[in-house]
């Protein structure tokens, strides 16, 4: 049905909204585009907003990059020797003079081989508690989560039964898939996997030193199209995730739009990202980036609490995203049509870095208080906004704006100086409720093309605060 809610004429837009949770016919897709692209957007995905990605295998003991790309330029000339994801470890430390060379031979000798992680990864997994994960990640707010069940290096976080041809003892000696997907549905989220389809160093070794070997190190034997078409083929019959999460490329000789449908078939309201090299997806995955403006296709940002995505023991305080920041990070992607798909580097044993929990809990706290202005919510006509308000620092208190249910919430990226904001170009009409979530309605005054909102003298909570306001009727 069709809905139109305005305040003054001017604060809420127009809008379609159609009625969720009605039971549609089941529809058979084809491996084709054409099909592939009449697959919805699920409500589930779209309403979601925050969803965890975990990076965990045999990188996860070594736990080591080096810091010196802070900011992730991809482009840089050294930046594939000084890699700052952990979970490249394999790849760099066989790079001559690199710094994780340099620290593998320091901690475990000149010939140490890297496969030989497996003990000890083996022996500290069995002290993790999937229930306390999800539980973790319900806490933090999350509505979703994604697992790695394989990376670059080819080992398996599930009793994979697809034989490789190249090399064996490449499976973790606990079902991690299966378990985290119990213990995460038990706790009221949904389930996803990440495979890597476009990098395994079982079938193509590499490494890759130059920016030319990223795509020379990609395997196309039939061997690997095979292989991973039946492994991710396995994961969709076995766990029917709720996201499959393609990373890098599909192979040639593999069979990405039969993956697809197959999937699709398997789990009609499940998503699939942009990363499987052909012209379909559900949405984009922008990685340590996001949009400047709202866009109509969704996305979704994938980046780590800190630098890398794999767990860093490099990594401090100094490298992860501060806490008003990360809250600030997930409204302003929410008010562009995006999700935030968070990243956690557990350590071998499952345990989450102590730095990482912090920020967790303070997501999760925020979003207890004002979740109502992400979950659920749709873009505003703008996704920017502007104050006449500076933070104790000097610096400028911006808005974001998101809408749902003929309500806007406008979210005061800071702490302003003073009690009277005025949120620039937004009117409310006469019998407006204005309140500030956590605290209950507060006095307003329209100034013209702008809105004065009288905040309490203490503010609740300590990031990010949210106006909202509800028409008369």
């Amino acid at each position: 049905m069709g809905i139109k809610l305005a305040v003054l004429g001017s604060v809420f837009i127009s809008m379609a909204v159609a009625a969720s949770g009605v039971a549609q016919e089941a529809k058979h897709y084809e491996p084709t585009v054409a099909s592939l692209d009449t697959h919805p957007l699920p409500d589930w995905y779209g309403d979601a907003k925050l969803g965890i990605f975990i990076h965990w295998g045999l990188y996860s003991v070594p736990g080591w990059a080096p810091l010196t790309h802070p900011d992730h330029d991809f482009a840089s000339e050294d930046y594939i020797v000084y890699n700052p994801y952990a979970e490249w470890y394999l790849n760099v430390v066989r790079i001559p003079g690199s710094p994780t060379q340099k620290y593998d031979q320091e901690h475990f000798g000149p010939h140490h081989n890297y496969y030989d992680f497996k003990t000890q990864f083996d022996a500290e997994t069995k002290k993790w508690n999937p229930d306390d994960m999800a539980g973790v990640f319900r806490d933090a707010g999350a509505r979703y989560v994604v697992l790695t069940s394989k990376h670059h290096e080819g080992f398996t976080l599930w009793p994979s039964q697809v034989e490789n041809p190249n090399q064996t003892g490449l499976q973790a000696e606990r079902d991690i898939v299966g378990e985290l997907t119990g213990a995460v549905r038990k706790a009221g989220l949904k389930m996803g996997l990440y495979y890597s389809g476009g990098y395994d160093w079982t079938f193509n070794r590499g490494p890759i030193e130059k920016g030319r070997d990223y795509e020379m190190v990609k395997p196309e034997s039939v061997a690997y199209g095979r292989y991973a078409d039946a492994q991710i083929e396995e994961l969709i019959a076995k766990y029917k995730p709720a996201v499959l999460w393609n990373d890098i490329d599909w192979p040639r000789s593999g069979d990405a739009l039969k993956v697809m449908a197959d999937y699709y078939n398997s789990v009609p309201d499940g998503v699939i990202d942009d990363r499987f090299g052909v012209p379909h997806s559900d949405f984009t995955s922008p990685e340590y980036s996001k949009l400047d403006q709202i866009s109509e296709k969704k996305w979704e940002e994938c980046r780590g609490l800190g630098r890398s995505f794999g767990y860093n023991r490099a990594e401090g305080e100094a490298e992860t995203i501060a806490p008003d920041e990360l809250i600030a990070l997930l409204v302003d992607i929410v008010s562009k049509n995006g999700n935030l798909l968070l990243d956690v580097g557990p350590e071998a044993d499952g345990t989450i870095p102590p730095v990482q929990m912090e920020r967790l809990k303070a997501l999760g706290a925020w979003l207890k208080q004002n979740g109502e202005a992400i979950y659920g919510t749709k873009p505003w006509t703008r996704a920017n906004g502007s104050t006449n308000q500076t933070d104790a620092k000097g610096k400028a208190v911006d808005v974001r704006f998101t809408q749902k249910d003929g309500k806007l919430y406008a979210t005061l990226l800071g702490r302003p100086a003073g009690q009277a904001v005025l949120l620039h170009n937004v009117k409310a009409a006469a019998g407006t409720e204005v309140a500030l979530l956590g605290a209950g309605p507060v006095k307003w005054t329209q100034r013209a093309e702008d809105l004065e909102v009288q905040l309490p003298a203490s503010l609740p909570g300590d990031y990010a605060w949210v106006v909202k306001l509800t028409p008369g009727k």
